[in-house]
């Protein structure tokens, strides 16, 4: 099973660092953006194969045509109530 793999990398000094998962990725690159002022940017690797599949059947692209709509991460429309 794949897992996610995350590289956090500084354009202005040579602050990198490489990360298992997206949360600490992200907590580090503010983290240096805030102390420092420069400007951070993340790689995204590799992603764990369940976070990869949630991606696809939500239809991060945008469109709806992209969205599984077999899948339960599908937002459905509305229930009446």
């Amino acid at each position: 099973m794949e897992r996610t793999r995350v590289t956090v990398r500084c354009a202005d000094c040579p602050f990198e660092a490489g990360y298992d998962r997206l949360p600490p990725a992200r907590a580090a690159l503010g983290e240096h953006e805030s102390a420092t002022g420069h400007e951070v940017a993340w790689e995204i690797e590799s992603l764990a194969e369940g976070v990869s599949r949630a991606g696809a059947d939500a239809g991060v692209c945008g469109r709806p045509e992209c969205a599984n709509e077999d899948s339960p991460l599908v937002n459905p429309e509305p229930a009446d109530r």
